[in-house]
């Protein structure tokens, strides 16, 4: 699970915070809407990655809209807990990822008590079970009138098929948002920002053409990269109203504009963003040069993964080469 940096989030949620502060205070939010009959999940936007193609980005901004709600993980990993991997959410991931992400993690200094009495009440949710529906739904059930609960986990890129049917059956409304980057750039984002959080970064002034091909085709790496395969599996699953494809490129060439059309798919009114918070780079990696050599260790692939994109019927970026 990726580290969001800790200026990124207080500076993302403050907004949000601010609007729901008073009445957190006073104990006076309206109830949780009830589940919509045969829909446990009601109205559900899911990012599904890839993962360093601006993602987190997304969520820090769309996190401040009043129609939007963000439980207190950004991914929580449900769906793939289901339908790829049952050990991711075990009991044992649960009670490490809260340990070292959520619990004293705040300032008794400065925290406001009713936050942090409503995270602990979060992480309890957290650590509940068994991790079924009704676990899923309660980790929202901070949610008041806002429009959508929102996960943005990275691994539901990986869901098959036939599982987004049965996903898009739990829910009255369902939204699921996928960015692609210039694939050379991601992988590259992509292992610099692993060899950072391993302690490793200076392995890239060490290795060798084929060590550095080795690396960048970990599973855990090179398939966030394979497009066309999630593709197939998110456009196989869901009908177009369902899904909405996005490029990277185009997101940062015209901010503003990309964050129109995400409302806009999602049905809900212009966001209020300031500047400062669309300026802000997010899980942003040591800067360190590509290599000359890096882009032709993975031309073929590149070759073939925007051939896949195009027979889906998505235009690459001229950038991507």
């Amino acid at each position: 699970m990726k580290m969001l940096s800790q200026r990124l989030v207080t500076a993302a949620a403050h907004l949000r915070r601010s609007r729901r502060r008073g009445a957190e205070a006073r104990g006076t939010l309206p109830p949780l809407p009830p589940a919509d009959g045969g829909h446990p999940f009601g109205d559900l936007f899911l990012g599904v990655g890839a993962m360093k193609a601006g993602t987190t980005w997304i969520y820090a901004v769309l996190s401040t809209h009043p129609e939007l709600h963000f439980a207190l993980e950004k991914e929580i990993h449900f769906f793939y807990h289901r339908y790829v991997d049952d050990r991711v959410l075990s009991d044992h991931y649960r009670l490490r990822e809260a340990r070292n992400r959520y619990l004293f993690r705040f300032d008794p200094k400065t925290a406001n008590i009713d936050r942090v009495r409503l995270n602990l009440r979060w992480i309890n949710s957290y650590l509940g079970g068994p991790v079924d529906d009704h676990w899923y739904r309660n980790l929202f059930n901070q949610r008041r009138q806002q429009h959508f609960a929102c996960d943005f986990s990275n691994l539901n890129a990986h869901i098959p098929t036939e599982a987004w049917p049965r996903i898009a059956a739990s829910c009255s409304k369902l939204r699921v948002l996928f960015v692609m980057r210039d694939p050379v750039k991601r992988l590259w984002s992509h292992m610099r920002f692993n060899l950072q959080n391993t302690g490793q970064i200076d392995l890239l002034e060490k290795w060798s053409p084929q060590n550095y091909s080795a690396y960048a085709r970990r599973p855990d790496i090179w398939e966030n990269g394979e497009y066309g395969q999630i593709l197939q599996r998110v456009c196989g699953g869901l009908p177009p109203e369902n899904r909405l494809i996005l490029f990277y490129e185009d997101l940062h060439a015209d901010q503003r504009g990309t964050l129109r059309k995400i409302e806009h798919f999602l049905g809900i009114s212009p966001g209020n963003y300031p500047d400062d918070l669309l300026n802000k780079r997010p899980t942003e990696s040591i800067k360190r040069p590509m290599p000359d050599f890096f882009p032709s260790l993975f031309a073929k692939d590149v070759a073939r993964i925007k051939s896949e994109v195009r027979a889906l019927g998505f235009t690459p970026p001229a950038s991507w080469g």
